[in-house]
């Protein structure tokens, strides 16, 4: 048997130009590949689970910073992240937004930290909006916190329309078909844009759908984390990237 070592030059390599880590939900099984779908080839998304199990609550949320720590020691040991991210909108909420990004700093290093919640605020500024219709999968008591949150943080909160869901198995079934006729009934009249909340939710494959419907622009949990790690990074997205948000950034 012949036993041979390849010179390095002979292999071919796979540039990546920067690394994004994914702390994610036991129960989620959207948001690694929807975000991986819409960043650039040469970006990196790493990804690991955090305990998690149906049905969600925000008291089962809460109960995710127990296993933070250990989700994120364990995301590639001794190398770089660009950006750590907390891939669950209403776990920040239950969480709080400002706690959750101070707990990602002390689990894991990286340049730069980010949640849904803290990407789709920037994203709706980004896109202009301050009279904001909201849509979701969850029940009303979750709806309320999500709500309330972003009233505080200066958004004009014209409704909050959700499915009564508390199982993200589930909420990953809904056809993008079914979030665009819901994202166009959950739109109020005078609403600058909507915002669909939840990375378990196929949503950003309907965002262009119900943007060409209504007339504005609509900002995903997913599609916010892309945008937001991007920015954080300096990068431009790729032309595939959807709806108005990249609009500004994309590499054409």
């Amino acid at each position: 048997m012949l036993i041979d070592t390849l010179p390095l030059d002979t292999l071919p390599a796979t540039p990546v130009a920067a690394r994004i880590g994914l702390l994610a939900l036991a129960t989620d099984l959207n948001s690694e590949a929807d975000l991986r779908r819409m960043l650039p080839a040469d970006v990196g998304l790493y990804c690991n689970r955090v305990r998690h199990e149906n049905p969600m609550s925000l008291e089962a949320l809460q109960r995710v910073a127990e296993d933070l720590p250990r989700a994120g020691r364990d995301l590639l040991p001794g190398l770089a992240l660009d950006v750590l991210v907390y891939g669950c909108t209403s776990g920040t909420i239950a969480m709080g937004e400002q706690q959750t990004l101070q707990l990602l700093g002390e689990v894991r290093a990286a340049h730069h930290a980010t949640t849904p919640v803290t990407a789709s605020l920037a994203a709706l500024t980004q896109v202009g909006a301050h009279k904001v219709s909201m849509l979701t999968p969850y029940r009303a008591a979750v709806n309320r916190e999500l709500g309330s949150y972003y009233r505080e943080r200066g958004l004009d909160v014209l409704n909050v329309s959700g499915f009564d869901m508390d199982d993200d198995y589930a909420m990953s079934d809904i056809a993008p078909e079914a979030l665009v006729a819901a994202g166009i009934r959950a739109t109020a009249a005078d609403a600058d844009a909507l915002f669909i909340s939840c990375t378990a939710l196929r949503a950003s494959e309907a965002v262009e759908r119900i943007e060409q419907a209504i007339g504005r622009p609509v900002i995903t949990s997913n599609q916010a984390v892309v945008w937001h790690a991007l920015h954080l990074m300096q990068r431009a997205a790729p032309t595939h990237a959807p709806g108005r948000l990249f609009n500004a950034t994309r590499v054409r």
